[in-house]
Parts: C-alpha cells; structure tokens; sequence
C-alpha cells in the first residue's frame, strides 16, 4: 500500500504542538480529560501523540503512558486507556519543527532520575537547543531523541539536584534556555506549567470542579468543561499542588513576542490568548483587507478553515456579500491513499471542492491565511474559475512570508519562499489570479487590539531573539 502526504497540508504552513495537562485533587481519572483535551488540540499537531499520567496518591513516581504516531483517535484505545489510571496527568500532540518524525519523538518525555520522575510536554522550540544539547553530552548524557523537548528535560532534571522543589528547578533551567517554550510538566505530586519569558506561544489555567486543568488552547477548557481561569504570563511558573495554584513570576519581563500566526492561522477560532479572541482578529485582519485593498465583486469566499472569519470581515467592511464557495472534506486526515501511481487526483481537491452555485458568473474576492509557495493557492484560483467565476481577486489575511522562523513555526527557508524571489505581481501572475493583496505588516498590532507585543519576523525579519548560527530546524545527529 503506498500512503503519501497530503500536499495540501504540506504546501502550506504545518501546525504546532499542543499540550494538556490536569491534576484532578478529588483523585478521579484524568484520562479521558486528557484525552477530549488533546482532541480538541488535534489542528496544533497531527503527526503523533502520547498521554503520560501518576496516581497522587500510589506508588511515588509511577509513571503509566501511552504513545503513538497517528491522531488522538488513532493512538487511543478504550484498552489503553484503560491501563492509564492515575489523577495527575499531561497530554501532548505533535507537529515535528525539529527533530525528525518518529516514535522516539513523541512526547510526553518520562524521565526517571535520582529525584523521581518528570513527565513533560514542549511546545515550541528552542534557538540554542544545539549547544545545550553538547554541554550535556560531554558531561556524560546520553540522548534517545533528536527533540530539543529532551533537552528541556535534561536540565529541569540536572537543576532539581541543587533545588528544593521541582518548580524551582524549572524556573532555573529557564535561565538557561533561550526560545519559545510553554511547559505542562508531572511531577510525582505536582502539575507545573511554564511559558517563555517572551511569551511566543499560549498556556492557560481553567478548573473543572476541583480538578485544574493546563492547556495550550481555551478551546480545549470549552471541550471538557472547565473554567477559563487566566492565562499562564510570560516568563512565570505556575504550581499546582493539593493546595491550589502558586506562582513565580520573578522570570517575566515587559518585553513580549506572542507569534503573531497563533491569532491569524494556527488557534481555533473559539479560542482566546491573553485576553483577545482569535476570531476577532480574523475579522479585524478582513476588515483591513477590505480597507487596504478594495475591488468591485460579487461575492467574497473564505478558504476554510482560517480564512473563513477574516472572509466575513472583508465582506462587512466592504458590503460585499459572503458566500460558502467551498465544501471541505472533514475526514482527510494526515495522509491519503492513492490505490495506483496513475491515479494523479489533485490533493487540493480532495480536501475542497467548490460549490458552482455560489462563484458562477461573478467576480469572486477569495480570502486565504497565506501563500507559501504558491501551488496551493493555485490551484485553488483554478477551481474556481473552472466552477465559472469571472474574475477571481486574493486576498491574504497575512503579510507576504519572506523570512524562516526558529521559535515552532515551520516557515520554509527562504529559498521556498514565493514571496522571497518574486513581486506581488508575479506571484499574482503565478497563481493566475485577477489582483492580489496582502495584510500590511504594519497594521499587524491591530489584530490584537492595538498590543505591540507580537513577534512578526516570519514577515518582518526582526526576531526579538538573534537566530541561531546553525540549524535547528532539521534533526540532531545521533
């Protein structure tokens, strides 16, 4: 049987990690928490999986998990999860941005050393994972993944010997990393999470009953019907232990850089990160678009799924009517099969297929999150002229992507780029489109209701960290 990626998923800008953590203080099972959690983590990471959980009150540091590549749906069992008993817990779903995809690499990490047990779950990544990385090794560690998460792991770990507690450790292992981070970390009796003093990507904190929850999205709180506490600051540790939440926020600093691509494309829409809803910067980022680059239509059209919010901003700022032109397959996973090598079915439209009734005869305003390379997005543009659109006008609810980024975001190096080697108007030529715009990158901070705080250099260049002098974006030689 041959199974190929699907290129529409790897033309286009790959998803995250998300993480999960609960620590249940009544001592029920989490795992089915953590499971639902994960599930609705699922677009943040498709490739593996994995859910590690301890019983508070057992054994210290026994640690059951459960890993696997494939989706949430894929991995779990009723049976395995069955054997997963416990009433602390994390969750993890992955997208590889470093580190190859393999078993080895799926998280959560369970370490076992001279102080217990530690459970950890990573999103993001780090831009001096390399040299962390050899200072271990030549002082005798040994390494059985390629992810800079073990890394993480192995110092929180070294720390715990000189601290009195574990969070204190992971506050001390912080100072020595430099990137993007958010932590859900099981310790025989405690859930700590942590995010990076520049606050790249999103943790927050909800409470179901008398269980506390960790969580890379809101959305995953709604799912399994907990309270939205607050958001996880950048730069603090949090703790929870039977006696509830404690905090150190002695890493935080005014300076923050939250990835300004979680609000236009990666979060779901129903989510929001300290305190601005994603779907009201995909209004806004359309309601600019309208403003910036105007054009007389017919209909404005959204490719779902991020592109359908920032689709109905265009059309309320403009007066435009929206309409569904796509039907989207919500049943194409990570990979399709194709029987034989002749059968060259395009995997754009296995994903989407256009609905001729909405786009016949007039002049369509498509609304996308981004062009990468630019094969996608044309043959998109070809859909819907073949359904009988008349004039088909991009727009594109992101500036144009010209440089890599190294803090969890797989942004192709810049060769691969579209936008990196050519103007506007070729790209618009290439993906035979009628015109094109872009967001303007300088009105990027009205997304988020005016915060500067965001880090835009997969558009702008300027990293609020100096990139890394060698590459971290593949896999570490082992």
């Amino acid at each position: 049987m041959n199974i190929e990626n699907n290129s529409y998923i790897s033309e286009g800008i790959h998803e995250e990690c998300g993480v999960f953590g609960v620590y249940d203080l009544d001592g029920k099972d989490v795992v089915s928490t953590i499971y639902y959690g994960l599930f609705a983590l699922q677009h943040r990471g498709q490739e593996s999986c994995g859910i590690a959980v301890s019983d508070t009150q057992g054994p210290k540091g026994k640690v059951k998990s459960c890993k696997g590549m494939g989706l949430v749906s894929e991995v779990f069992t009723p049976e395995s999860m069955e054997a997963l008993q416990g009433d602390i817990g994390v969750g993890h779903v992955r997208y590889s941005t470093a580190g190859e995809s393999n078993i080895h690499n799926t998280q959560p990490l369970v370490l076992n050393y001279v102080k217990g047990t530690l459970a950890l779950a990573h999103n993001g990544n780090l831009v001096n994972a390399p040299e962390l990385r050899r200072e271990l090794e030549y002082t005798g560690a040994i390494f059985q993944t390629t992810i800079d998460s073990e890394v993480i792991a192995y110092h929180i770990a070294r720390e715990r010997l000189n601290s009195k507690t574990a969070e204190e450790a992971v506050a001390r292992a912080m100072k020595k990393l430099s990137g993007a981070y958010s932590l859900v970390i099981m310790s025989p009796r405690k859930l700590i999470g942590a995010r990076d003093p520049f606050g790249f990507h999103p943790l927050c904190i909800g409470k179901r009953e008398n269980a506390y929850i960790l969580a890379s999205e809101t959305a995953a709180l709604s799912t399994v019907d907990a309270e939205f506490i607050r958001d996880v600051l950048p730069g603090e540790v949090v703790m929870i232990d039977e006696n509830g939440i404690h905090s150190d926020t002695s890493l935080c600093q005014p300076k923050t850089a939250k990835c300004i691509f979680e609000y236009i494309y990666f979060a779901r829409p129903d989510t929001t990160f300290d305190g601005v809803s994603v779907y009201n910067s995909r209004i806004m980022a359309g309601r600019i678009l309208s403003q910036t680059h105007p054009v007389e239509a017919d209909v404005v059209v959204g490719v779902p799924d991020s592109g359908n919010a920032a689709a109905i901003g265009y059309a309320l700022e403009s007066g435009i009517p929206f309409g569904m032109a796509f039907v989207k397959n919500s049943y194409v996973g990570r990979t399709f099969i194709k029987p034989k090598q002749s059968m060259r079915v395009s995997s754009v439209r296995i994903k989407l297929n256009v609905l001729p009734e909405v786009v016949k005869g007039k002049r369509v305003v498509m609304i996308d999150d981004s062009i990468v390379r630019g094969t996608t997005s044309a043959k998109i543009v070809r859909m819907l002229k073949k359904a009988g659109a008349t004039e088909v006008h991009v727009r594109i609810s992101s500036p144009p992507f010209l440089h890599p980024c190294y803090f969890g975001t797989d942004v192709p190096t810049g060769d691969q780029l579209i936008a990196h080697n050519h103007t506007i108007e070729q790209i618009c030529e290439m993906i035979g489109a009628d015109s094109l715009g872009y967001l303007n990158v300088e009105r990027l901070s009205e997304l988020l209701g005016g915060d500067k705080g965001y880090c835009d250099a997969c558009f702008s260049g300027n990293y609020p960290i100096d990139p890394p002098v060698e590459d971290i974006r593949g896999e570490f030689e082992v």
